[in-house]
Formats: structure tokens, C-alpha cells, sequence
């Protein structure tokens, strides 16, 4: 009897060491959930705004060409529109119109002596000499008489061809000079904006692309580039960009005005915004391996646009990067992908 109890409470003790010695095995915890995206070419297109001042597009001067003559009428003031050969002043021909009656006299005494000689030659009644002076004599006032005429047609200042007057010098009563400018004009009176472009943009920028622009006044126009120039300032690293505007009376020459354009690059490997981290040492990617393990790859930021950027130096096209839940993660962690990544 003895016995059966020893065993029993050696089988009951075995039991409950059985039962406090069950190992529970641990579960880990599961791979943190992140969205993803890959790395691709893509032409990011972004604004760049210029500002700058506005010019005719092609001016053209008006000067007397003749000097020493008064002004009679000014015919034409600043801001108005003139045709081609349209009168714009008229100095006074007074002291042409004598000098015209006077040569008027002459030639027609020249050409008379010379008529009643020209048919003695070689008769000997009168000296080839003098029947040859004589003619030279009526030639020589004739071209005299001809050169008064074409300036008296001078008299009379033209415009070169249609466009709107920008500037007038003349004044009734002023003595004109042969040299200087008497009025300018803006040719058909086409005006541009004129602005300058960072040497980085001009690659981005197309000749004939359609701009928004905004005058001072808050006028908004709709330009096209017409001109990117060829030099680039060695020191400021900017050139001159060309922008045709459309007629509009708001338009100044002088004026201010400010342009965005769309700046188009060439394909290059690009991620959502989202994608890129800005930490202490600069900026990186989160780098998603085939074995869905991360580690962090440093980027240096280009063009930005359409919600996407730019990476110069980062990881190649095709690359797996992070772009939500990478606070979750640290270099060397296994991830799992959600199901809506776009790929």
C-alpha cells in the first residue's frame, strides 16, 4: 500500500513537471506593410519665371537729310500709328525755292547758247572748243536744275515704313541737321518682351512655345518665344530670351513685365516627391533589394514637376524605392510591398 502511494505521487509530480516544462514558441513580428514606386525616365516639365522690359521688336530711325533748313510742320506725334511714306514733317522751302528758280534760269540759258552753236560744228565759224564748252556748259546746269528738284522731295520727311511712333526730336521752327534722329518708330508697331534666362534653362526652353504674360498694369497677354539669343554673359551666366507679344494698347516700350515658361528636359531617371527623404546628411531614397530587404542610397535633386522629381546619382531605372513607410524602416529591414504600390 505504501508503494502504490509513493508511486502515484511520483506520477502525479512527473505530470505536473511534464506541464510546467511545455515550451511556447515566440511568433516574430511581422514585416512592416510600405507602398513603393520604381524609378523611371521621364521629362519633367517645370515653370521658370522671367521678368524683363518691353521693346520694339524692330525699330527704324527718321533723320533730315538735309541740314540747315527750319521746321514747318510736325505732321506726326509720339504713339501715333503711320503708314509707310506717310508724311511725319516738312521743312520749309524757302530758301530751296530760290535756289530752284535761279537753276531754272540757268539751264534753260545754257541749253539756248548751246542750241545756237550746236550746228556751226565744223565749219569753222566758231571753235570746236567753245561749241563743246557750251554743251558741257547746258549739261551741267541741267543736272543742277535735276539735283534741286530730288531735294526739294526731301523736304519732306517719310516714314520708311509703317509702324507706331516711339520718339519725335523735331519741333516747329528747329534747324534741321543731317545727322541725328528726328523720329523713331517701333516697325508695324510689334512689341517683345525682353527678359533674361539661367544658362541651366536655355536647353529647356523651345523657340515658338506659347507664354503667359503679365504687364505691370495686370494686363495678361499670351506671348510666344520668338528668340533665344546665342550669348550667355560670362559673368552673370545669363543670356537674353525674346518674347513676342501681341498687340495690345497697355503695351509700353520701357514697360515691366514677368513671363512663365515651361521648361522641358530631357528624359531622365525620375520618383515621386514623396520618394525622396531630406536628412542630416542630405538627401536619399529608401532602396528595396529583390528580397524586399531596404538600405538607404544618396540622391542629389534636379527638376521638379508633376508631382515627380528628378534623381542625379541615385539608384538606375527599374530600381524598387520607397515612397510611403519609411518611418517604419531602418537599413536592412525585410518589408512587404502593399498590394496598391504602383510598380
Amino acid at each position: 500500500m505504501k508503494n502504490t502511494w509513493i508511486l502515484a505521487g511520483l506520477g502525479l509530480l512527473g505530470a505536473c513537471a511534464d506541464k510546467g516544462g511545455e515550451s511556447t514558441p515566440v511568433r516574430p513580428d511581422p514585416a512592416p506593410v510600405v507602398t513603393a514606386s520604381t524609378v523611371t525616365l521621364r521629362t519633367i516639365a517645370r515653370e521658370v519665371t522671367v521678368s524683363g522690359v518691353l521693346i520694339a521688336r524692330e525699330e527704324a530711325a527718321v533723320g533730315a537729310e538735309l541740314s540747315g533748313y527750319r521746321v514747318l510742320r510736325v505732321l506726326a506725334e509720339e504713339g501715333d500709328y503711320v503708314r509707310r511714306g506717310q508724311a511725319l514733317a516738312v521743312l520749309d522751302p524757302g530758301l530751296l525755292n530760290e535756289e530752284l528758280a535761279q537753276a531754272e534760269v540757268a539751264a534753260e540759258r545754257a541749253a539756248a547758247e548751246y542750241r545756237r552753236v550746236a550746228g556751226l560744228t565744223g565749219t569753222g565759224v566758231i571753235a570746236e572748243e567753245v561749241i563743246e564748252q557750251r554743251g558741257f556748259d547746258a549739261r551741267t546746269a541741267a543736272a543742277r536744275l535735276r539735283d534741286l528738284q530730288a531735294r526739294r522731295g526731301r523736304l519732306t520727311l517719310r516714314a520708311p515704313v509703317s509702324g507706331r511712333v516711339l520718339a519725335r526730336s523735331l519741333r516747329p521752327g528747329d534747324v534741321s541737321g543731317a545727322a541725328g534722329e528726328s523720329f523713331r518708330l517701333a516697325r508695324d508697331g510689334v512689341m517683345e518682351l525682353q527678359a533674361e534666362l539661367p544658362e541651366a534653362e536655355f536647353g529647356r526652353i523651345r523657340v515658338g512655345a506659347s507664354v503667359p504674360v503679365r504687364l505691370s498694369s495686370g494686363e495678361a497677354l499670351t506671348g510666344t518665344v520668338r528668340l533665344l539669343s546665342p550669348l550667355v554673359d560670362p559673368l552673370t551666366k545669363l543670356g537674353r530670351v525674346r518674347i513676342l507679344l501681341p498687340a495690345h494698347p497697355a503695351l509700353r516700350v520701357g514697360g515691366f513685365a514677368t513671363a512663365v515658361m515651361d521648361a522641358h528636359g530631357d528624359p531622365a531617371p525620375a520618383v515621386p516627391e514623396r520618394a525622396v527623404q531630406y536628412r542630416a546628411g542630405g538627401p536619399t531614397v529608401t532602396v528595396i533589394s529583390t528580397e524586399n530587404r531596404v538600405s538607404r542610397v544618396d540622391v542629389r535633386p534636379g527638376a521638379r514637376g508633376g508631382g515627380y522629381v528628378e534623381i542625379i546619382g541615385g539608384p538606375p531605372v527599374g530600381t524598387r524605392v520607397l515612397s510611403g513607410g519609411d518611418a517604419l524602416v531602418l537599413p536592412g529591414d525585410v518589408v512587404r510591398i502593399a498590394p496598391e504600390s504602383g510598380q
